[in-house]
């Protein structure tokens, strides 16, 4: 008998019948299974000791033979058998009902593009929200230039962008000439204070000659810039600058460098005549910058602008710059530490201040950042106090290039905002700026300026006596 037919008489039995327990006569078993050819053997081929049906009367109560005690032990030890076998074929089946949906699906898939062709469809026309021009003249004017610098409305050259309707202006966005198109444009402008007309007639303009130069300024390219925004009649704020905190050279071994930022002071806005002075210090101290513009509060974001024109052609090399205003004192040492202590990927990004978040234009005409509904509307970005912010080389280069990308906007902190929201950045709140002042009754005490980076305001004489404070050897603050 081969081994074949001997498993097979083994699962035929297990399935078709219980079988007795050892030791039971075979007669008080069911007539199927204690008939040899349910046990998978055919009339003419069983192995011996096995009878043939009816060769025994199960009356006579004959006793199992040893190979069908062998049989029943085998289907004894096995009481899961069948719970197994019916789960494989529960498992085959599902696989069976899958594999044909399957194929069902692929099917319809094949037809599918069949029907279609073999092509990509591309949509005729244009499937996004059409732009509508926005009431206020700043937004229009964005929306203008996010469409000029925007890629996916570049045409295939790359030579021109695909402006519609009033996008597609002809006038240039950089022109230096009166924009006389305001005049119509803004719906208030007659109404508007000077300075807001000034503004708007220039405010495409971003090229101003640079008349004083100082290109020696970064020959040793400096750890630390300091660029001071200041007027040409603030002789007393630039030389105690240059007397404490802005002392330019070599400091806590590494090379600081100071330049002054101006513009024009002109008779229109009743500055005496000063250019003698401003010549005379000029080729005194050789720090100081100057441009051929009007100098006034709302154009404080030209001179960001121009600024980065600068540091992008003379001073490239400049680990990180500090800029602010020429009536904060700063604690250079502390900026110093605190540089020191950063980690490279956070000093590439780095832009520290006092950060300003969820604020918006002031439209009460009596403040002095009053801006209309005409020319602005929404939300400000967070932005660090113009007082004075610290950022990285890196990233000061990066904002000279997305500049272009901004139209100019009347407040120059909230300008720089908006640049680093085009580079996907945020100015982080640093917690030693402090441009709205310390509490009074601190202002006096040494020790309080010790872990700060910037106080607003502070005159000339108490720069000068902070600085001297600090710089004290036996002054102890533990």
């Amino acid at each position: 008998m081969s081994r074949f037919s001997t498993e097979m008489g083994l699962s035929l039995m297990t399935e078709s019948c219980q079988p007795p327990s050892l030791g039971d006569p075979v007669a008080n078993c069911a007539p199927t299974c204690c008939n040899a050819g349910h046990y998978g053997f055919d009339d003419g081929v069983r192995p011996s000791g096995v009878r043939s049906r009816g060769t025994a009367s199960r009356g006579q109560g004959t006793q199992p033979t040893a190979f069908t005690t062998f049989l029943y032990t085998q289907a004894e030890r096995n009481p899961e058998m069948n719970a197994s076998r019916r789960r494989v074929k529960a498992l085959g089946l599902i696989m069976m009902v899958n594999f044909f949906i399957y194929i069902v699906v692929e099917v319809s898939r094949s037809a599918s593009r069949d029907q279609s062709g073999s092509k990509v469809r591309t949509p005729s026309k244009r499937f996004w929200m059409k732009t509508m021009a926005s009431e206020a003249y700043w937004n229009r004017e964005q929306q203008r230039l996010d469409h000029v610098y925007n890629p996916i409305l570049a045409v295939e050259n790359g030579s021109s962008m695909a402006l519609l309707g009033w996008l597609n202006a002809t006038d240039d966005l950089n022109s230096c000439e009166p924009d006389l198109a305001v005049t119509r444009l803004v719906k208030d402008y007659n109404s508007l204070p000077g300075r807001f007309k000034d503004f708007l007639l220039y405010m495409r303009c971003r090229s101003y000659p640079l008349v004083v130069d100082q290109p020696h300024i970064c020959k040793d390219e400096p750890f630390l810039l300091l660029a001071v925004k200041s007027l040409a009649p603030h002789f007393d704020r630039r030389q105690a600058i240059r007397e404490s905190w802005g002392r330019a050279g070599h400091i806590a071994n590494r090379t600081v460098a100071t330049v002054f930022l101006l513009g024009n002071t002109t008779a229109v806005d009743h500055h005496p005549d000063l250019s003698e002075m401003l010549r005379y210090e000029i080729s005194r101290h050789r720090d100081i910058l100057q441009w051929d513009y009007r100098d006034s509060f709302f154009n404080l974001t030209i001179k960001e602008v121009l600024f980065l024109d600068w540091l992008h052609l003379r001073c490239p090399g400049a680990n990180f710059v500090f800029k602010g205003d020429d009536d904060v004192f700063v604690n250079t040492h502390r900026i110093l530490d605190f540089l020191g202590g950063l980690a490279p990927a956070k000093a590439k990004d780095l832009f520290v201040g006092d950060v300003i978040t969820n604020a918006g234009p002031h439209r009460d005409k009596k403040l002095k950042y009053f801006i209309p509904e005409s020319m602005f509307v929404g939300q400000y970005p967070p932005y660090a106090g113009g007082g004075g912010f610290l950022y990285s080389g890196d990233l000061a280069l990066r904002l000279h290039n997305v500049t272009r990308q901004v139209s100019l906007y009347p407040i120059d902190d909230v300008y720089t905002g908006m640049c680093l929201r085009k580079l996907g950045l945020a100015p982080e709140k640093h917690k030693g700026f402090k441009t709205f002042d310390i509490e009074e009754k601190y202002r006096n005490n040494p020790c309080a300026y010790k872990g700060l980076v910037l106080v607003h305001s502070r005159t000339p004489q108490e720069m000068i006596k902070i600085w001297a404070w600090l710089n004290d050897p036996v002054l102890n603050c533990q």
